[in-house]
């Protein structure tokens, strides 16, 4: 099986959707040797922030010298971003390889793993193969029945901002989601919680306490922001001083969070020196969350495709743009609750260019601006994501800034697309 095979193997079951339950994953764990018991884990749940806080988390623990795994979703250009050891991605024929094993024992069940079963599968067994200190396991969905879900305790569960998405699945309340996401945590374990509301909070309060769990909550009173320029920032916490190079205060919340992580894996004996904590995390990359991609003209993109995401992205505009005209370049998927972001984003739109995202879920252009002539803000519709990203560079000039926000899945073709600027 080559790198082509390998995926069009993963990627032929994608029609089976999200199945909830463990049974599937279990048992093809089972087949395989059970690697993720060889494998000591963060694991991370969440609406809004957990790539984030897994991406810091990583790049912390890798500069503390650990051999560290990171599994997230989606992912930007090829499949392999969503696996990764020390900030490199699994080589293709590796990959081939490893599907190669997973494949027989994934046709040999009566109920066949869904595409994220066996990518999760296949991760797991490369980590263990590579014999990695930690793996920083982002959570594809919910977290209760989530495939990540089989690992045994881990040496601290983290849970950041919850808000309304997949309430389809996860149910229409935060309450509801919460507790979806409060799956994740497992007896006698450490669980770190990004500050919010309290009845989200409560929620994760319960169940720590019926699984005799620890709780520890970041507390956001201690952030003191120092600098923030479109270029990073630099802030305390509990007094110490760090740098990022991501924007946003969002971004300053989830670094406290991943801050008292720190505190939590001392605690349990592992070497975090205050020196590789700061190289950590002013070395992290998340590409496409508010990350500027021009500064002659100003063009930012954000994956963020939810309301809780759309605040976000409105305030940034709102704190790092307050005198510019602002050209939203958006593209949503059909089945987000695109009146809701588009109502919070549209409080710092001038215009819009509609474009269609990379998936079969996409909201066409063309509908996504007949919604929006309700704004009464003028909307150009494009064929092509390089014809939007083309449109609003010829539209902005030195007063204005250009921010591509709605959907993670366009994010990679608009990054693209600045190559050749």
């Amino acid at each position: 099986m080559d790198y082509k095979e390998a995926l069009a193997y993963i990627h032929a079951v994608e029609n089976l959707g999200s199945k909830p339950g463990l049974a599937r994953i279990r048992t093809l764990l089972e087949k395989l040797g059970d690697p993720q018991n060889a494998l000591r884990f963060v694991h991370i749940a969440g609406t809004n922030g957990k790539g984030s806080c897994a991406a810091m988390t990583a790049s912390v623990l890798k500069a503390a010298g650990y051999k560290t795994g990171l599994y997230t979703s989606p992912y930007l250009y090829r499949f392999n971003e969503r696996m990764q050891i020390n900030g490199r991605q699994i080589d293709d024929d590796v990959l081939a390889e490893i599907v190669s094993r997973v494949k027989p024992a994934a046709e040999a069940m009566d109920d066949h793993p869904t595409e994220f079963e066996l990518m999760t599968a296949v991760a797991l067994l490369w980590y263990a193969q590579e014999n990695c200190d930690v793996v920083v396991l982002e959570v594809g969905l919910g977290g209760r029945f989530d495939a990540t879900n089989i690992i045994g305790p881990p040496e601290a569960a983290v849970i950041m901002n919850i808000g309304l998405d997949h309430t389809a699945v996860l149910g229409d309340t935060v309450e509801q989601i919460a507790f979806e996401k409060a799956g994740i945590i497992k007896p006698d374990t450490d669980v770190v919680l990004f500050e919010q509301s309290e009845a989200v909070t409560e929620v994760i309060r319960r169940r720590c306490a019926e699984e005799g769990a620890r709780l520890r909550i970041a507390d956001f009173s201690q952030i003191v922001s120092e600098f923030d320029s479109l270029y990073g920032q630099s802030f305390t916490y509990r007094g110490e001083p760090y740098a990022l190079p991501l924007l946003g205060r969002h971004q300053l919340k989830n670094a406290a969070v991943v801050l008292e992580l720190v505190q939590v894996l001392r605690e349990k004996g592992w070497t975090l020196e205050q020196s590789d904590v700061e190289h950590g995390l002013y070395a992290v990359s998340w590409p496409g969350r508010f990350e500027l991609l021009s500064d002659e003209p100003l063009f930012v993109v954000d994956g963020g495709h939810n309301p809780q995401c759309a605040e976000t992205v409105r305030d940034n505009l709102l704190h790092y743009f307050p005198d510019k005209r602002r050209i939203l370049l958006l593209g949503i998927l059909r089945d987000k609750d695109y009146p809701g972001l588009t109502a919070i984003l549209d409080e710092a739109a001038d215009e819009y260019i509609c474009i269609t995202p990379e998936s079969r879920r996409a909201l066409p252009a063309a509908e996504l601006a007949a919604y929006l002539a309700r704004y009464s803000k003028p909307v150009a519709v494009c064929e092509s994501i390089r014809d939007g990203v083309s449109l609003a560079l010829s539209r902005s000039d030195e007063d204005s800034v250009v921010c591509a926000v709605g959907s993670l899945y366009s994010v990679g073709e608009i990054r693209a697309c600045f190559e050749r600027y």
